[in-house]
């Protein structure tokens, strides 16, 4: 019988927010148009990804480092909200689908700056 392999990142609520969040923004997608296939539905799948493999990738590091990842992370998010614009201004998506993504993402924003706030307290203690 094998035990299941469990890392530490995989605690994080943010880390499990963003994981939510790409499997919404996936579903999403898979409904644009097919000419979309190369271009915006891959920069919003590629975009959601991102915010859970920086906060993955950083935290591992040091205070500094995973900081800077949340950044990166943070980055994604923005891009994501405005692949959401988009997507609502050619009539991919609904409205309704476009405030859930931004409430999605708010979550997440908020989730990244706490953290990055208690970062940013432990090196000042």
């Amino acid at each position: 019988m094998s035990k299941d392999v469990h890392f530490s990142f995989e605690d994080l609520k943010v880390y499990q927010r963003a994981l939510d969040f790409t499997d919404f923004v996936y579903s999403l997608t898979a409904t644009f148009p097919r000419e979309e296939l190369y271009g915006l539905r891959s920069q919003f799948n590629r975009a959601a990804v991102s915010i859970a493999l920086n906060t993955a990738e950083g935290s591992g590091n040091s205070d500094l480092q995973f900081n800077r990842f949340l950044q990166m992370a943070d980055d994604s998010l923005r891009e994501c909200i405005t692949c959401s614009t988009i997507a609502h201004r050619r009539s991919f998506i609904s409205s309704e689908e476009n405030q859930k993504v931004r409430e999605m993402l708010l979550e997440i924003f908020k989730m990244i700056k706490s953290l990055q706030k208690y970062l940013k307290s432990k090196k000042e203690k």
